[in-house]
């Protein structure tokens, strides 16, 4: 939400809009979570200008962190955990004036109902504020269904129940095998393999399919595609003339690591500081080729923005390690981007 300025304390002022979504409270009271409802709608609209980046920030107040919005701004705070008609943040989502209605007109992303709706009951249950998801430590989930053969399908089916909805029905073996092999090697099956898949009546026909998906190199080059274009890979440097330069080892090895099935932790060090490990291996100094999917120049005199750097080497970090990790490498990284799945384990 933009332009947050503290000109009129909302709370102190009577409004008769704010009946208008109370109805919704007879909604299911499920638990909201920061991290799963809240920070989308507040990324999409709000951290603009209430996020992280202080030179951005309007009104000097975050609503990124609990401290900045729990923050005495002079009388009231912008939320108020449990009490959304004390809290600045809900008054000024409801107000009709333009002058203070947030998100502003001007920036063209305004909340829907059921956004509202979430944050109102978020605010309500108290305002607990996580921090990103990539800090913080899993836990196993008890399973919702238990007897279930696919511990996927628990939570699945325990969500369609809870929803009142209908289940599709089963999906035919060539719908099957057509998708599956989209999706792990972004290629069609072939018709004898088809006919493989449809002649084959065994239970384990489908693990089978899989796993011979996986085993081979069109998945690692599959899904290292992925990778590559996050990592803004290029085979040229990208300014003036955007000449040529040699990157394609660095191609090959991540695609060798999703066929190899790196584990992620290694798959993420060696590409951020593999130079920098003890007695590294080829393949660890090829993989820290990812510091130089950069955008470069040869030319004498000139040099690359080091906004072009910041930006990405902060996306890289805080969206996407552990703070301990991010710390450790961070004077090894010229640039970076968001991460994605490099286990094969993950993806199936």
């Amino acid at each position: 939400m933009t332009l947050f300025c503290p000109m009129i304390s909302l709370n102190r002022v009577a409004l008769p809009v704010l009946a208008i979504l109370w109805p919704w409270s007879g909604m299911s009271e499920e638990r909201l979570t920061f991290n799963r409802d809240i920070r989308p709608i507040f990324s999409n609209a709000c951290f603009a200008c209430h996020g992280f980046d202080a030179k951005e920030r309007k009104a000097d107040l975050r609503l990124d962190t609990a401290e900045g919005a729990r923050a005495d701004l002079g009388g009231y705070a912008a939320i108020v955990p449990g009490d959304p008609g004390k809290s600045e943040v809900w008054l000024r989502i409801l107000s009709d004036d333009e002058d203070e209605v947030m998100p502003p007109p001007e920036h063209h992303k305004p909340l829907t109902a059921a956004e509202k709706e979430t944050i109102r009951r978020w605010i309500e249950q108290g305002a607990e504020y996580q921090q990103h998801w990539s800090f913080v430590a899993p836990e196993k989930a008890d399973l919702p269904l238990p007897g279930v053969a696919n511990p996927i399908d628990s939570f699945l089916q325990h969500r369609i129940q809870k929803e009142s909805l209908g289940v599709a029905g089963e999906a035919s073996k060539e719908t099957l095998i057509r998708r599956v092999t989209l999706d792990l090697t972004g290629l069609p099956p072939t018709p004898a393999e088809i006919e493989a898949f449809l002649a084959d009546s065994s239970s384990e026909a489908y693990g089978k399919l899989v796993d011979g998906l996986l085993s081979r190199v069109s998945y690692g080059e599959h899904m290292a595609r992925y990778w590559l274009d996050l990592a803004r890979y290029a085979d040229t440097h990208g300014l003036h003339l955007d000449n040529e330069r040699s990157m394609w080892p660095y191609r090959d090895w991540v695609v060798k690591a999703y066929n190899e099935n790196v584990p992620f932790d290694d798959f993420t060090r060696w590409q951020l500081a593999g130079d920098l490990l003890e007695k590294p291996t080829r393949d660890q100094l090829i993989a820290s080729g990812f510091n130089r999917c950069n955008v470069t120049t040869s030319e004498g005199g000139s040099s690359v923005s080091p906004r072009w750097l910041e930006s990405d080497t902060r996306r890289f970090f805080w969206t996407s390690l552990p703070k301990a990790t991010a710390l450790a490498s961070a004077t090894a990284v010229s640039r970076s981007s968001t991460m994605r799945t490099a286990s094969r384990s993950s993806r199936c």
